[in-house]
């Protein structure tokens, strides 16, 4: 039987689905159980008929790789979903669309100096993280689905790399950079670390990302806007992926 780990670093990315497990695991006679653990509260419930795990790892690289190896070693989850926010990199990728993973690298990591090309890990046999192939066609075949209802209706999903690290890209610049280095669709501070920590315990993982900004200079206005709106469209995605389970 399928367990899912739902991580969001933020509590906006994860408070539609809690309520929603707690809602349907109530229905359904039992109760959602709490797990306080290492500074974390992992919300245990089901979401149709699939079990899950939910939680908010906070923000940046370390947080999202502890959180992920604690669902996968404590709560043994058999799938993990990384949903959100993120700037959009991808030519014609706009506020409020999709990004479903095709994989996961760190735009951060720089051992140029040592030889390395920009964004591989040292010793490493794998630095690109590849993303669930079924997770995908999940989210992709939840979102064609009701690409014409209101929560939808208008944007659209595109598969591509998510590129990660700990600084929030809000300059034009920076952001370019990244996109020499790596081709990403999005820009985030979560998902690599995730995808990283799935790679090395054989989890299959897929990183759900709705678009709250353009990753540019007009970054924070923007993403300050659009978060809860672009928080809580990828959270219904991922309801629609654990319906395809």
């Amino acid at each position: 039987m399928k367990k899912v780990g739902i991580i969001g670093a933020m509590e906006t990315e994860v408070k539609f689905l809690k309520k929603l497990a707690t809602e349907h695991t109530a229905n359904a006679g039992a109760g959602v159980r709490q797990t306080e653990v290492a500074g974390l509260t992992f919300v245990e419930g089901e979401i149709g008929s699939t079990q899950v795990v939910i939680v908010k790892s906070g923000i940046g690289k370390v947080n999202a790789a502890l959180c992920a190896q604690r669902l996968i070693m404590q709560f043994g989850v058999t799938h993990v979903i990384n949903t959100g926010i993120a700037g959009a990199a991808a030519h014609g990728l706009g506020v409020l669309d999709f990004v479903a993973s095709t994989d996961a690298v760190y735009h951060d990591i720089d051992a140029t100096g040592f030889g390395y090309k920009p964004t591989v890990i040292p010793q490493m046999a794998c630095s690109v993280f590849p993303a669930d192939a079924a997770l995908r066609q999940a989210a992709e075949s939840a979102f064609t689905d009701h690409v014409n209802e209101t929560v939808f209706g208008g944007h659209k999903l595109i598969a591509g790399r998510v590129a990660s690290g700990d600084q929030f890209i809000s300059d034009k610049v920076v952001k370019q950079h990244i996109i020499d280095i790596c081709a990403p669709a999005c820009l985030e501070m979560e998902g690599a670390a995730i995808a990283h920590a799935c790679y090395l315990n054989n989890t299959p993982f897929l990183i759900v990302r709705c678009m709250s900004d353009m990753a540019d200079d007009s970054g924070e206005s923007t993403y300050e806007f659009n978060e809860t709106t672009a928080a809580e469209m990828s959270a219904k995605l991922v309801v629609g992926i654990l319906e395809r389970l």
